[in-house]
């Protein structure tokens, strides 16, 4: 994601109606059919993903995931912001689906409202997931789920457009030297790098490689390394090096502006492979450059399987099966090739290369991303999020400057996370 929900557009995402796969129903409330039997019965999945239908991959690997647990398996998909009160709703009214798969950052708020089991009281195993994606889903030390895959943001770049500005891409390391590559770009008529810094999460979530790929820390908003990172962006528009358009730019319209071509650079995710092999021309991908070299932190999006708390306990051995089938090395790969994620695995991410050499540069992003409420964040992050899309925003629209944009966002941050 974009934010899981990012790579359909984030949290803005425009999905279609309700899915359900096996009795077509609108009701809201799982048929837990086999209750009181761990085998056999209806098993209910809750995902957000209303755009595969009963005859998509997706739904089919979850169908035989059921029968392979000597289960039926009753499945809705939903909108993620309306699967996130479903679930709450659910489980005010004592009947949670057995499992349910969420955008990472909503494992917290579900889990600080005792939806979740953890994997600890479940004992789903997680030793061979990546720490670093566990941890979106990790809350006082306690994880809550199983991540299915992630995606995560990376810099697309127009072969043409450096090749004309007699920039070679190998030289862009660090943030000196993809500045010094914009202007070459400029200088030979053409547009540098676009990018969404919308006042949404989808601006937070674009920002963000720059914030921790500058050493800045979230829980200190108006420090040094923080105020580097908005001085960088608002450099580029002074610059001419970005246009102003990103203010108001969602992932889907800057990458509409990287497709005409003329830039050099565009900030973007793995959802937008489809659209690249389409644009036309020859294009490459490299990681976001941190500050001073290497890789910068990219947020996580995706998503995280988990199981509900439930009243009839002896349901969880048969949802524990069904998860375990998901997640599994196999099966995991076609997960995370019908969803377009990079898989939490390392084994699978290696069969992913083997397969398409293209996703080595996503792989490694994956590897140095992390999740938005990481370090024990939580429900804190929206709550941090907020001051810092407003800071970007004041800063590249002009009305404060960097550190008086950063200085405001971190009193807000801390008296709305007190």
């Amino acid at each position: 994601m974009p934010m899981s929900s990012l790579r359909r557009g984030l949290l803005g995402a425009i999905l279609v109606p309700l899915a359900v796969v096996g009795t077509q129903t609108a009701c809201s409330s799982p048929d837990t059919g086999g209750a009181g039997s761990p085998g056999g019965g209806t098993y209910t999945i809750w995902d957000p993903y209303p755009q595969y239908d009963g005859s998509s991959e997706w739904a089919q690997l979850l169908s035989k995931c059921g029968t392979d647990a000597g289960a039926s398996v009753k499945r809705a998909g939903y909108d993620t912001s309306d699967l996130t009160s479903k679930a709450l709703l659910a489980a005010q009214q004592g009947n949670s689906p057995d499992v349910l798969i969420v955008d990472n950052p909503v494992v917290s708020t579900l889990a600080e409202a005792g939806v979740l089991t953890t994997t600890q009281e479940n004992k789903l195993d997680t030793g061979a997931i990546s720490p670093n994606l566990i941890a979106a889903g990790t809350i006082g030390g306690k994880s809550y789920g199983v991540p299915i895959g992630a995606n995560t943001l990376a810099l697309y770049y127009n072969k043409a457009v450096l090749q004309a500005a007699g920039v070679d891409i190998a030289t862009v390391k660090d943030w000196p030297s993809l500045t010094a590559a914009l202007g070459k770009v400029k200088a030979a008529g053409k547009k540098g790098v676009t990018f969404s810094a919308i006042g949404t999460e989808e601006g937070s979530f674009q920002f963000l490689p720059w914030y921790w790929g500058s050493g800045a820390d979230l829980r200190k908003l108006d420090s040094p390394a923080a105020v580097s990172a908005l001085q960088l962006w608002t450099g580029w528009l002074k610059q001419g090096y970005a246009p102003n358009s990103v203010i108001n730019n969602t992932q889907t319209t800057s990458w509409q502006e990287f497709a005409t071509g003329e830039y050099a650079f565009a900030e973007n995710g793995t959802w937008q492979l489809g659209n690249a092999k389409k644009a036309g021309f020859e294009y490459g991908i490299i990681p976001v450059p941190a500050k001073n070299g290497g890789t910068a932190p990219a947020p996580t999006g995706g998503e995280f399987v988990s199981l509900p708390v439930q009243k009839d306990t002896g349901r969880y051995e048969v949802s524990k099966k069904i998860v375990q089938c998901l997640t599994s090395t196999e099966n995991s790969y076609t997960t995370v090739s019908t969803l377009n994620y990079v898989a939490p695995t390392t084994a699978v991410q290696e069969k992913q290369v083997a397969a398409n050499a293209e996703l080595k540069v996503w792989v490694e992003a994956v590897k140095a991303a992390k999740g938005r409420t990481s370090d024990d964040l939580g429900t804190k992050y929206p709550k941090i999020s907020q001051p810092m899309w407003t800071a970007v925003q004041a800063a590249l629209s002009g009305s404060k400057s960097p550190a008086d944009a950063l200085t405001a966002a971190q009193t807000a941050a801390a008296a709305a996370t007190k």
